[in-house]
């Protein structure tokens, strides 16, 4: 392979290295596909390089060459690849130098040569140790940048998984809220009763409205039929349907009052005279002396009452703040009404604005 340059090997119509070359009758070679393209060209079936005519339409392939060839490219491209030294194109000397001012690799015969009069040299590996060092030096802000980005990356990154950790957390919060919200919106709406005023329980000063569910004061006292449920010592009216078992709830429009009490009482409550506030009576009052309930110091528009019999509370709370005002506890024993106790209230029904 020594004995052989490049040129030797090379084809005389497309000067590259054979490519499947074939042995012409006058001795020379050609690349297989130069040959039949120089036949179809000049239509007749001579040598590119000699002009005589071939005796062989379909010429033999030359194995020896293209095996020489085939060594020759793969000796040359393992050279290339293994990081070998280049050769000077003009010298085919080995590029060992660096012209520092034409900024170009040299050989030994271009440093000598007129191209070059007065130019400093240097050796190319020492160039090549001082670029790498200057690049370097000049990366290395880069490279400071990059760690810097990719740490403000990483905290970012944390930083949404944080404040995603947290939203879900927020909104886990929230649909259980909302879900227990709702659950007690839809108890209330189970628990909801009707509560219908009964006429034969008011105070003859007590004025009911026709549908039975508002009361009023009156100054005239009407001459009603003095029953045992009737009130005659305290302004006070009954609902007309008592409770001995589960759950119920009912709100009371307070706004237009300047004096309530209300809540539940049991039926064997004594309405005569004024013992009544003094056992068995769960209510709130407003302006009235502590003994006719628990006192409400706000100003109101409505009051809900939540009775549970079987659990024994009875609470209040203003349902358009939906803030809580006061729950009592004990163990009925006996049928429970409600009561109402007031110059002007109006009963609602659980869902009415």
């Amino acid at each position: 392979m020594a004995s052989l340059s490049e040129e030797e090997l090379s084809c005389p119509v497309c000067h590259e290295i054979f490519k499947a070359p074939v042995l012409l009758s006058c001795s020379h070679s050609v690349c297989k596909e130069c040959l039949q393209q120089f036949w179809r060209t000049k239509k007749t079936q001579e040598c590119p390089v000699c002009r005589r005519r071939s005796s062989k339409e379909n010429p033999p392939l030359y194995l020896a060459l293209q095996n020489l060839c085939e060594s020759f490219l793969a000796e040359r491209n393992e050279s290339r690849s293994s990081g070998s030294e280049e050769i000077c194109s003009l010298h085919s000397e080995k590029l060992k130098l660096f012209c520092l001012e034409d900024k170009q690799p040299a050989c030994l015969v271009c440093r000598d040569s007129r191209q070059h009069d007065n130019h400093k040299f240097r050796p190319i590996s020492e160039v090549v140790s001082s670029c790498k060092e200057k690049l370097k030096t000049a990366l290395k802000p880069l490279q400071n940048k990059f760690e810097q980005r990719e740490k403000m990356k990483g905290e970012f990154e944390k930083t949404v998984q944080h404040i995603k950790s947290q939203a879900e957390h927020t909104e886990r919060q929230i649909k259980q809220q909302f879900e227990k919200l709702h659950q007690f919106l839809r108890d209330e709406e189970d628990a909801a009763t009707p509560v219908i005023l009964d006429p034969n329980t008011a105070h003859p000063r007590l004025m009911l409205s026709d549908d039975l569910t508002s009361v009023r004061y009156t100054e005239n006292c009407k001459l009603l039929p003095d029953n045992p449920e009737r009130f005659n010592g305290y302004f006070c009216v009954l609902g007309s349907e008592g409770f001995n078992s589960g759950t119920h709830c009912w709100d009371v429009e307070v706004k237009k009052s300047l004096i309530w009490s209300l809540g539940v009482t049991t039926a064997s409550n004594q309405r005569k005279g004024d013992d009544f506030f003094n056992t068995d009576v769960w209510s709130v009052t407003y302006r009235w002396s502590d003994q006719f309930g628990f006192p409400v110091k706000q100003d109101l528009e409505r009051v809900r009452v939540n009775l549970d019999y079987d659990r024994g509370t009875v609470s209040f709370s203003d349902p358009v703040t939906n803030t809580h005002l006061h729950t009592f506890t004990t163990t009925f024993t006996d049928t429970v009404f409600p009561f109402f106790s007031s110059d002007r209230l109006r009963i609602l029904p659980l869902n009415s604005q």
